[in-house]
């Protein structure tokens, strides 16, 4: 049965750990370039695969971290950090660009090794893709060790977001405007969409965690960016699929692929399927063996009743 001390247990700190991501990638997005918040950014799904190492014992076969890092590449290439044209990606990262806009760059390198760049950028969106792995682990403990339904853990965690923003509300600028304005000010029907949306985004997420695990969720949030961009390109008709899309596309199939054909057998089940093997390859090679042997015998039986026969026709 449900227990209001089981929710508190188990819904409210992944529900905060989601809050104080939120905030982090928040300030990290308000102190950072695109290009390295795009990049530290992707790092959530290496850190979900370590937190389910960690909180569950989840171990990774050496494809599977290979597969891992194909992903990465595959979510850089589709956002744009690694350019597929290589003259580009040698003159915008080792040969320093243009040298006409070297003062723009010596502003952009200050701004880049200012203490305030890492303490308000590079630290929070670590954190940030730190706590989401952490999150999602817990997540995926609740629900595939502890087995919860996935529907009741999702409105689980949407109370305890919820008492936690009210909360928040009390001291923050956007619980201020909210007094002063009304909870639903410059509502339309339009607002009921992404709402919508996102409702039903974090159900399909947690029964993909349930069932599949949150290191096999960053593989659909990469495959949801390719998606997005085939909409797009289906409704605008100026914009077309581009290169890196399709690369991005292709590489994520393949990390996929790779991850999931090469899972982590321990050492132990290895030793067992090889045993295994040495017994069926031996009973079946007496089998074989047997069969021979009476199948042999049964030929010399034959041929000595015909023999027989033969002799009585003389006789």
């Amino acid at each position: 049965g449900w227990k209001i001390a089981s929710w508190f247990r188990l819904a409210f700190l992944p529900a905060t750990i989601y809050l104080v991501q939120n905030m982090c990638s928040l300030l990290a997005y308000q102190n950072l370039d695109a290009i390295t918040y795009n990049v530290l950014n992707q790092t959530k799904t290496l850190s979900a695969a370590f937190c389910c190492y960690l909180l569950m014992g989840k171990k990774q076969s050496t494809m599977q971290m290979v597969s891992l890092l194909v992903l990465l590449s595959a979510a850089l290439v589709m956002e744009g950090v690694i350019p597929l044209d290589v003259n580009i990606f040698l003159s915008s990262y080792w040969m320093g660009g243009d040298k006409s806009s070297s003062n723009d760059n010596d502003t952009a390198d200050d701004a880049t090794l200012s203490p305030r760049h890492f303490s308000h950028g590079v630290l929070p969106i670590m954190a940030a893709s730190f706590l989401s792995g952490l999150a999602g682990a817990i997540t995926q403990k609740s629900l595939q060790l502890g087995n919860r339904n996935a529907l009741l853990f999702t409105m689980e965690l949407c109370v305890a977001s919820l008492l936690l923003l009210l909360a928040s509300f009390v001291t923050s600028d956007d619980g201020l405007q909210i007094r002063q304005r009304g909870f639903f000010s410059d509502w339309n029907y339009l607002t009921i969409i992404p709402i919508l949306t996102n409702s039903a985004g974090g159900i399909l997420v947690g029964l993909v965690i349930k069932y599949a695990g949150t290191v096999r969720k960053g593989f659909a949030l990469i495959f949801g960016i390719l998606l997005s961009g085939l909409v797009q390109s289906a409704l605008d008709e100026d914009r077309s699929l581009s290169g890196e899309e399709v690369a991005g596309g292709v590489l994520a199939a393949l990390s996929l692929w790779m991850h999931a054909t090469n899972p982590y057998v321990q050492q132990q089940q290895k030793q067992q399927q090889t045993g295994e093997e040495r017994i069926r390859a031996s009973k079946e090679s007496a089998t074989t063996t047997k069969v021979m042997a009476t199948s042999k015998a049964t030929s010399n039986g034959t041929s000595k009743v015909v023999r027989g026969r033969k002799s009585r026709k003389e006789d």
